[in-house]
């Protein structure tokens, strides 16, 4: 059985949806350190001159170690309202805009105090418009108390994994030679961003990768699944 984690990121980019598709379980990082300036309380999307950040303000001041789980949304500055009119202002020309919006325009509408609440309810979303069916399990309801690559190995014995499958940055802080010593088969992700019909594109080299998966959905709609799976 192949398992894969992250941690829940706001909006997350089609990779991240991308591994789930290639796994038999995955496992949302909700124990793990809240990071500033990553994407767990940001993430891109396409402007008519580029992009720009969507960023949720969190109240950090003094939480430095504070968990995922743990972390709380500022709602003192009117960042929905501002979400909220950028998908407007940059998508409403989409052609699927008006099939999807209405979801989001809920989601601003309503008051979030945790920020896991908030990117939860929204890759839920996410994994029904793609139709992945893969089981989600949370990093806490496993009972998982150890760290790093440790962590990783104790979360595959819980949910009886063989298969680790890793986003290509793990090359950088997994030790690997602990994954064959627990007779569990490490694996990296090999993700090719595909390419699609995006706004405000005057030919094919305007693309640009690596936007929030909203903006795969509000352009391609029911082929966005096709489209992520390639």
């Amino acid at each position: 059985m192949i398992l894969s984690v992250h941690q829940p990121q706001y909006i997350p980019w089609i990779g991240f949806f991308d591994k789930i598709v290639r796994s038999d379980c995955f496992v949302i990082l909700d124990r793990v350190q809240y990071k500033e300036r990553e994407y767990v309380n940001r993430n891109r999307i396409r402007t008519n001159d580029g992009w720009k950040w969507l960023t949720v303000p969190v109240i950090s001041r003094g939480l430095r170690r504070q968990k995922i789980g743990d972390t709380r949304i500022d709602n003192s500055n009117g960042w929905r309202k501002k979400h909220c009119n950028s998908l407007k202002s940059w998508y409403s020309r989409a052609p699927f805009f008006d099939t999807y919006f209405s979801f989001f325009e809920n989601v601003y509408l309503q008051q979030w105090d945790k920020l896991q609440d908030l990117n939860i309810y929204i890759i839920r979303y996410m994994l029904q418009e793609l139709q992945i069916e893969t089981p989600v399990y949370f990093e806490s309801d496993l009972g998982v108390s150890t760290t790093k690559t440790d962590r990783i190995i104790d979360i595959c014995r819980k949910l009886k994994a063989d298969i680790y499958l890793s986003g290509a940055g793990g090359k950088d802080y997994l030790e690997e030679e602990k994954f064959p010593e627990a007779t569990i088969r490490l694996e990296y992700q090999e993700f090719t961003h595909p390419e699609y019909q995006q706004q405000h594109m005057k030919n094919s080299s305007d693309f640009l990768p690596y936007m929030s998966s909203l903006d795969l959905l509000f352009n391609e709609g029911g082929k966005s699944k096709k489209i992520l799976k390639g």
